[in-house]
């Protein structure tokens, strides 16, 4: 599969291609049920996007049925029914099945990673995407970047948290490698559905819990149940979602349908990080006005929890020699790029940061 291939050309001459297209090939209707709800507005988007745009550079002839989470498959199981051939494709983020294979997190994220562009630039440019087949090969899938939400939040909590003292037995929702981590400091750390952290942070089944950022925050309510709003989320400076797609089916797909796929995909990840990056803004003031109470992590902690994240990646390099090998890869193309963005870009920031403060 050439994802290097997505450029403007491709995609108007798809379109120019699709009437044809529709009388040539044998419709084609898939199933694919997704990890988020329709309150999660963007990621739901995504989904109905894809769809609408593979039907239309296909003119038609290639139909996607979209469905949220739960609706046929639950939040936390697509993988698996993708995998297994239940439906034909699925949206979702990998690193909800670290327990298949920890190696799986890299297609989402790992604490203290790279930031959007710079996963993008892994996937495609540096060898990400040829480490990664390895992975979801044995998944039984084959994927396809699809979306990115940016930095995300460092969550909501019911008490402040002063010192890595305060992390021992806070119960907390957390998704991907990050919860391994935290544990190592003495959080109980759970994953839930969006659906469900609502309802567990209300009653108490959790003492804080992270979802995405401000916009889908809101969205879900979790400004009503907890004061305090953490920031950074350094479990996911970044969050890429994938559409995974059965393998043989994939296989069976006819070529321009394969194609119409990754060009819509490639569509929706620029629609859905340019969407939060924009609509973040306004929902972060509108809580904060409202009385939500901004925090940041407390130095010591961060450091607490950088350790504990280069310990457990060097504890799951020890026994799974397939993670070791994707760490590798990705660690030094993180760091060659973190060092560039420190020149070009995080430089001028950070002088605009001090001169424009308050």
């Amino acid at each position: 599969m050439n994802r290097r291939g997505l450029v403007a050309a491709g995609a108007a001459g798809a379109a120019l291609a699709a009437p044809r297209l529709a009388a040539a090939q044998q419709p084609v209707m898939w199933r694919c049920p997704g990890s988020f709800p329709k309150s999660t507005d963007v990621l739901w988007g995504v989904q109905e996007i894809i769809a609408r745009r593979v039907a239309e550079l296909t003119g038609g002839a290639f139909q996607i049925r979209i469905f949220a989470a739960g609706e046929i498959v639950p939040a936390l199981q697509v993988l698996d029914a993708v995998g297994a051939g239940t439906v034909e494709c699925g949206y979702t983020a990998a690193y909800y099945y670290i327990g298949k294979d920890p190696s799986l997190g890299f297609g989402t994220v790992m604490p203290f990673g790279m930031n959007a562009r710079q996963h993008l630039a892994w996937i495609h440019q540096g060898g990400g995407r040829e480490l990664m087949e390895e992975v979801y090969r044995d998944q039984g899938v084959v994927t396809i970047p699809c979306s990115n939400t940016g930095a995300q939040m460092g969550g909501w909590l019911r008490k402040e948290v002063r010192s890595v003292e305060d992390l021992k037995g806070l119960k907390f929702r957390i998704a991907g490698l990050a919860g391994t981590v935290l544990t190592k400091l003495g959080v109980i750390a759970q994953q839930l559905g969006a659906a469900d952290i609502y309802p567990a942070l209300e009653r108490g089944v959790v003492d804080g819990a992270e979802w995405v950022g401000p916009h889908d925050d809101e969205k879900l309510g979790l400004n009503r149940v907890a004061p305090y709003y953490y920031y950074p989320g350094w479990w996911e400076p970044c969050s890429q979602g994938e559409i995974m797609v059965n393998t043989r089916a994939w296989e069976a797909l006819p070529k321009a349908y394969q194609q119409a796929l990754e060009v819509a995909c490639a569509e929706s990840q620029v629609w859905s990080t340019s969407r939060y990056d924009m609509l973040n803004v306004a929902a972060l003031r509108r809580m904060v006005g409202a009385g939500t109470q901004l925090r940041g992590y407390p130095r010591d902690v961060l450091q607490a929890c950088y350790k504990a994240t280069q310990d457990t990646y060097a504890e799951m390099g020890e026994r799974n020699p397939r993670f070791r090998r994707v760490h590798a890869g990705w660690d030094r193309f993180r760091r060659d790029t973190q060092a560039w963005f420190r020149v070009a870009e995080d430089s001028s920031a950070n002088f605009l940061a001090l001169v424009e403060r308050g």
